[in-house]
């Protein structure tokens, strides 16, 4: 059974490579889309320098380092009570077991322990799954993008009371 765990930096170079692959399934390898993030070759250095923020990754066991994939969370600017569920990713073998829901339960309860009210998420209509997932779990489709959101390359937008 996976362990979800904190990143650490040695995970960073599987995390981009799962990232950047999912995108790249979906052609969304474009800027505006977390595929172009400065910090997706240090995601670990980059949520432990980042005030209210954690990132996840599950992995096979708790003695495997082998990445299955990884969510987090991060403040969003100007909104002090919301939180940002980012960079959900997972490897196509992990896949379709629920691991999805294991990390973003995991972010949920972060996010609440960190004084978060409210989850925001930027997806796009060509991840139908990651859609079916946030409406699932309760979140509301937005009209548009909050305010000063880098991922202009996405076209839907989620909010969710936590």
């Amino acid at each position: 059974m996976p362990t979800i765990r904190p990143i650490a930096p040695k995970d960073d170079a599987q995390m981009k490579a799962i990232l950047q692959r999912c995108l790249e399934e979906a052609h969304l390898a474009l800027p505006g889309t977390a595929y172009f993030d400065p910090q997706i070759g240090e995601l670990a250095e980059y949520y432990a320098r980042t005030t209210r923020a954690q990132y996840f990754v599950a992995v096979a066991d708790a003695d495997d380092d082998k990445v299955l994939g990884g969510c987090g969370i991060g403040p969003v600017a100007d909104f002090d009570d919301i939180c940002e569920l980012q960079k959900l990713y997972l490897t196509p073998s992990a896949r379709g077991q629920g691991l999805s829901k294991q990390l973003l339960g995991r972010s949920i309860a972060a996010a609440k322990a960190l004084g978060y009210h409210r989850m925001y998420v930027v997806t796009d209509t060509k991840l139908p799954i990651a859609n079916k997932l946030y409406q699932t779990h309760g979140f509301n489709r937005l009209d548009r993008a909050l305010a000063d959101d880098p991922h202009d390359g996405c076209d839907t937008w989620y909010m969710k009371a936590i």
